[in-house]
Parts: C-alpha cells; structure tokens; sequence
C-alpha cells in the first residue's frame, strides 16, 4: 500500500509501526514514508488530520494507550472532520507492568469510546487484529483506533460454523455450550478474552452454562440490527462483562440483562504483569469465583 504513510510518538521500537523497506521523512526528503513526530503526541495528530485531508493518503500514528490523551484534541477533530486516519495505541492495560500507575491506561478505552464517529478496536487475537486492521484501512469516513496489548496472547479457537466477518459486528460468540439453558454470558475485549474463555470452562466444572462474547467494537457492535444484539444477548440472562480498565459504559452493553462489570475503578500498581493480573483479578480462576458468587 503504497499511500499508506505515518510513524510514531518516538516509539516505533515499541508500537512495531515502522513500515519495513522504507525511507524516513527527512525537512528536505519528502520521499520516504515513515515519520519521527518525536515526543508530542498532540502534533503528531495534527499533521496526520493535515496529510487524511489533503488526500490521496492514509496516515497512521502510533504511542501508548496511556498517551492517547495528549492527542485527543486531534482525534476529535478527525471525528468530527470526517477523516480516515488510523490511531495504533499499544500497551494497553496494567498490564504494562513495572512502569506502574502513570503509564497504565485505566480510563482511556472508556474515554475514546465517547468520541462520536471514532471507531474503536481492541482485538483479542491475530484474526481480530486483521480484520481491525482491514476495517480500518476500507472505513473513509471517520478515524479508527487499534487497541493492542503489549503482553503475548494465545490465539483462540473458534467454533466450527464461525464466519471471520462476525468479528466485524463488533461483538459474536467466541465460545458456547450448545443446547443447555444459558446460566449466565461473559463479554470480554482484548487480552481479557482468553481470560473470559478460562473462567467458563472452570465454570462449567461447577455446572454452569456459560457463553463467551468477544466484544472488539462498541461502535460496531451498536450498528447491528436488534434481532443480532438479541440473539447473542438473549433478554434477562446475567452478563458478565470483563475488562482491565474502568467499568464505565459497560453497564448498559445489554440493555434488557443486568450487567456486573469485572473492571478497574482506580490507578494500576508497579509490579510484573502477571503479580498484577492475579492481584486485580484478571485470571481464569478469580474471574470464574466472582461470577460464581454473583450466580
């Protein structure tokens, strides 16, 4: 893609946003394609909503989720402007871990999702990650951001009548116990995902029956026709809804079920990221005894 052109906030090593193969942006080079914005992230912003439109490209940028914030102003004109820019904010949770509460991103998922017309991914995998990525680059009417974590995540199986273009519904069943009365629904996003799959299955040990929703999309997920959000929220079944950042516009993902929310409502902690997962429980055993205790 030869109009695709962008860099990063002075993170490329991190955010792995370098495009390989090609020449930096230089004051008296414009042939290259990738940029150094260095550290400010507000002009960073600026200059991708300058080049979406001028057009004939596609901008993206790139930093921590965390820093997400000293750009908003941009990103909101972009939403409101119409424009087809592609935000990458990687090291996504407390999951960052030693760099502790400051560089930990709590409310800035909750704080995205307010901006109309930003679209807002946070895959849980490889495949999600793909179809956010062929979302973002076909979407011309509006910016896209790319929620990713910095810890490794396994790749998820899916059931056998799985279509990948469910993933662009913004929410689908990842993981279902067929033919049983629905006990309860766990929706997750991201590196929660497999969490959320832990739990149900540590559930279902203790006979429940539990289905598992991947959430990538919010925005999406509120495009689709009732009968969809129906069907994979049937009415007045307990959702239980997971995510490492604050419970904030969660509760109302499913309106005709009562949704408990397994968030974060404060500042993260310095220590290694699995010490902090079992600490704020976010592992398959934690999440599965406060479902329990709530059922």
């Amino acid at each position: 893609m030869p109009g695709l052109v962008g860099g990063s906030a002075d993170l490329a090593p991190s955010t792995k946003t370098w495009i390989d193969g090609a020449d930096v942006i230089e004051a008296d080079d414009f042939s290259g394609r990738n940029f150094h914005f260095g550290i400010r992230e507000h002009g960073m912003g600026g200059i991708l909503n300058g080049i979406a439109e001028y057009g004939g490209w596609i901008p993206f940028g790139s930093t921590f989720l965390v820093f997400s914030d000293y750009m908003r102003p941009a990103i909101r004109i972009a939403a409101l402007s119409e424009l087809q820019t592609i935000y990458f904010f990687s090291h996504d949770s407390i999951f960052v871990g030693e760099d502790g509460p400051t560089h930990q991103p709590v409310e800035q998922l909750a704080a995205l999702r307010a901006i109309p017309n930003l679209t807002v991914f946070r895959p849980a995998d490889s495949l999600e990650v793909a179809l956010g990525w062929a979302y973002a680059l076909k979407h011309r009417t509006g910016p896209t951001a790319l929620i990713l974590t910095r810890q490794t995540v396994p790749n998820l199986q899916r059931p056998d009548d799985f279509q990948p273009d469910e993933i662009l519904r913004g929410a689908y069943i990842i993981a279902n116990e067929a033919d049983k009365k629905l006990d309860g629904i766990i929706v997750a996003s991201g590196s929660e995902v497999h969490i959320a799959i832990e739990a149900q299955k540590l559930l279902e040990e203790k006979e429940k029956s539990i289905r598992v929703i991947s959430m990538p999309s919010m925005e999406l997920f509120s495009l689709q026709f009732e009968a969809y959000r129906e069907e994979i929220f049937p009415a007045n079944v307990p959702v239980f809804a997971v995510e490492a950042g604050v419970s904030f516009g969660w509760h109302g993902v499913a309106p005709k079920n009562q949704v408990q929310v397994i968030g974060i409502d404060r500042f993260g902690a310095s220590a290694p990221y699995k010490v902090l997962a079992e600490k704020f429980g976010f592992t398959g055993q934690k999440v599965a005894e406060k479902i329990l205790s709530w059922l």
